[in-house]
């Protein structure tokens, strides 16, 4: 086969060599427009399985790479003078030039042709004598950009400012250093890469790069400037650019995430940075690249290759495999993005908690990930989580510690939500379904059980299968509920009440019943706007008035009941297209009056029954509110940056704590699901409001819960479908982790002490 690699970075060499090793026979020609020597890159950075990759399918090139890494452990953080050192990271590193001249040297000897200082455009129809064209040209790929309907590409440009620099600092670990200044934070990314450099990585806002004066400079300037603020960790050592032929602030320059839903056309392949591009806060392009480079040529070797057709199908191939690999990286990618683009709402925590939060801000570490790597270090860090409710020298996981509002203490940061059973008798009573549902998960251990949707009127039921508040009848079964859990267990407990609106008057889904499918004959319902929640489901009056006066009078006369149910905890629902959250979301309200419009006019009614409640629920216990912080409709409708006004607007309003929740306010939202989905919400939300928060949404594990408690993203964190599953959760959770202070109602304390020997017994096998 005839080959055309175009571009001579990693990604195009290694492809050739990966080639030739599989056929001697193959003549590859590999075009680079500067010369060979030289690279705009500094270090960079390997995993262990990487490695173990390139040793596989090269293992020459691979003893000469090994031989020039850079070993480093540790990971430093430092936020002006103070550091916080976590061990056990393995990192390696390589300078970018250095693996260059290995890459050519083992391509020249296999045979590879190099080009060097041949310019090459957008027009593949140059290499019309080549079998295949390889576009392996970086990150600005001329003929991605030229083909780029072609190749389905989507490009989102980052909001921060980065200069990719060096330096003859030699750091012990890799360093993550954070500087104020008059003009707001700036940072580095800072890692040894050979006995002589490092890589030194700048970082800031655009709000800072300004301010700074950094938009206007030259890069001496520029560079001066930063060796000044970084001064105390730079020990008087240079900051060096191989960009000097950058002008001004080009060498300041914005991230560009490139994703292509295509990777091929006729016999044109992207490869590496062409095709994906992975931010650089967590060292993947140069490893994806690479990977990208084994994979291509190993589907390429295949027998049976002979035409266009079996062409096309190896380069399908190709790309079905590595875009999961890729789609993995760009995921954690774009959560270590995010977490650097609004670093202002971590940096007013303690150390340890802003160095846990930035070391797990990809999702590819955990807890007990860090556990294994310095175990030490993370004990500390949760004998830190423990002290701030009482001293405490043995390390506790952070799910297990109490949690307080107002006069309520949970026994831990545990929560089953509210969820719907649809269980209820035909008055809207509570049966014993609920009370052997909710008792048992009472049972169980979690801190905090949440009642389903208790309808404020009969009229606000979802299902004639939904139970209720709205009787002095139906609390007799919640009162008997509340005796049990706070008789047997440490459990306290939580009513969630509200009204449908809209998402009433509908069947009980189950037996080919889909949800929202409307009663044969509803009962009426009401709705911020007169317009169904979906396409042919019940068309609701819009509220008017009196009927917000008699609707907010129901919720209250709710609250009161709950109160003589004995909940130690009430929530108000505003989210899921129920009642309120049809005032809130401009997808459902369309009102033209002081109720709708702007933020401040849509909350107007949920925020006058939230206070109403407030005021009638007594003042020692909490009032929690759910809502959808994004309706995924884009900005059509609730985003997150409005979802944190809302909850400062509760907040204000006398509410506690958010659950916060999305979506469900109308059939064409489209989530982005994935583990803990929803969790940036609830984190945006408690650390830009400063409200407290509940998390939900795809949490599965105990090793999830104590990720997203000890890095501060949310307060109290709830498993729905978990809980469903698996009513002793918590116990068994408690059982594993080895927490022995764990209560437990006295008749299972024999079978606790099992389950905590066996738990034991599994923790002494695996570190074995």
């Amino acid at each position: 086969m005839r080959i055309a690699c175009l571009g001579g970075g990693p990604a195009g060499i290694y492809f050739a060599i990966s080639m030739k090793l599989r056929d001697s026979a193959h003549d590859i020609h590999v075009f680079e427009r500067n010369r060979s020597g030289d690279t705009f890159g500094w270090g960079v950075v390997f995993s262990d399985q990487t490695l173990e990759n390139l040793s596989a399918n090269d293992p020459v090139s691979a003893a000469t790479i090994v031989e020039s890494f850079a070993h480093w452990d540790a990971i430093d953080v430092s936020v002006g003078e103070n550091t916080v050192t976590s061990a056990g990271h393995g990192f390696i590193g390589i300078g970018r030039k250095h693996l260059l001249q290995i890459l050519q040297s083992r391509a020249r000897d296999l045979g590879v042709v190099m080009h060097f200082q041949t310019q090459f455009g957008d027009d593949v129809s140059a290499y019309a004598d080549f079998d295949l064209i390889v576009a392996a040209d970086g990150i600005n790929s001329l003929v991605r950009t030229a083909n780029a309907e072609k190749f389905d590409v989507d490009i989102d440009t980052k909001r921060n400012k980065f200069s990719w620099l060096g330096t003859t600092k030699l750091f012990d670990a890799f360093a993550f250093i954070f500087e104020k200044t008059h003009a707001g934070w700036i940072w580095a990314h800072a890692y040894r890469f050979d006995d002589t450099h490092s890589t030194f990585i700048i970082e800031c806002s655009p709000e800072t790069w300004e301010g700074l004066g950094l938009d206007v400079m030259e890069q001496t300037d520029s560079i001066a400037l930063c060796e000044k603020i970084f001064a105390r960790h730079l020990g008087g050592h240079p900051l060096i650019s191989n960009a000097t032929h950058l002008r001004g602030s080009a060498a300041w320059i914005n991230f560009r995430r490139v994703i292509c839903r295509q990777w091929s056309f006729d016999n044109v392949v992207l490869l590496g940075d062409a095709a994906h591009t992975a931010h650089f806060s967590i060292g993947s392009g140069t490893k994806l690249a690479l990977e990208d480079a084994i994979k291509l040529a190993q589907v390429l070797d295949r027998p049976g290759i002979t035409g266009r057709e079996e062409l096309a199908a190896a380069l399908a191939e190709y790309q079905a495999e590595r875009h999961v690999e890729v789609l993995k990286i760009q995921n954690s990618a774009r959560n270590s993005t995010e977490w650097f683009e609004t670093l202002d709402r971590y940096l007013g925590f303690d150390l340890p908690q802003f160095a846990y939060s930035l070391m797990t801000r990809s999702q590819r570490v955990s807890h007990e990930n860090l556990r294994l790597r310095d175990r030490a270090w993370l004990e500390g860090m949760e004998r830190w989580f423990w002290n701030g409710n009482e001293d405490r020298n043995t390390p506790v996981q952070p799910m297990f510690t109490p949690y307080t509002l107002r006069g309520l203490t949970v026994p831990n940061r545990v929560v089953m939500p509210a969820m719907l059973t649809y269980s209820a008798d035909a008055q809207g009573g509570a049966t014993d379904f609920h009370t052997v549902h909710y008792g048992a998960r009472a049972l169980g251990g979690a801190g905090l059980i949440v009642t389903e949707l208790l309808a404020v009127a009969p009229e606000g039921r979802a299902t004639p299968a939904c139970p209720g508040l709205w009787n002095d009848g139906q609390v007799e079964r919640w009162r008997a509920f509340n005796a049990f859990a706070h008789a047997h267990s440490r459990a306290r407990t939580c009513a969630q009440i509200g009204h449908s609106g809209p998402r009433a008057a509908c069947q009980v889904p189950g037996e080919g019943v889909g949800y929202d499918m409307p009663l044969d004959t509803p009962w009426p319902t009401v709705s911020a706007s007169a317009r169904p929640w979906r396409q042919g489901g019940v068309m609701p009056q819009a509220l008017d008035a009196d009927g917000m006066d008699t609707i907010t009078r129901q919720f209250v006369a709710a609250a009161l009941r709950a109160e003589a149910a004995g909940f130690d905890m009430l929530e108000v629902q505003a989210g899921h297209g129920n009642l309120l959250s049809s005032f809130i979301t401009p997808v459902m309200n369309l009102r033209d009056d002081a109720f709708g419009g702007s933020l401040e006019n849509r909350l107007r009614f949920p925020l006058r029954v939230i206070a109403a409640v407030r005021d009638a629920w007594p003042q020692d216990k909490p009032l929690a509110v759910r809502i959808s912080a994004n309706d995924w409709v884009g900005d059509a409708g609730v985003t997150p940056a409005e979802a944190v006004e809302i909850a400062r607007a509760l907040h204000a309003a006398g509410v506690d704590i958010i659950d916060v929740s999305a979506g469900e306010t109308t059939p064409e939202a489209r989530p982005v699901y994935g583990r803990m989905f929803q969790t940036p919400f609830a984190d945006q939300i408690r650390n830009e409001a400063q409200v407290p928060t509940i998390a939900v949404g795809n949490i599965a594990d105990a090793d999830q819960v104590n990720s997203i408690l000890t890095a501060g993203r949310a307060d109290l964190v709830a498993l729905g479908r978990t809980h469903l599953f698996d009513p002793v959760w918590t116990l068994r959770a408690a059982a594993s982790a080895g927490y022995e202070e764990q209560p437990v109602p006295a008749p299972y304390v024999a079978g606790q002490a099992m389950a905590l020997r066996v738990g034991r017994q599994r923790a002494n096998g695996a570190r074995a």
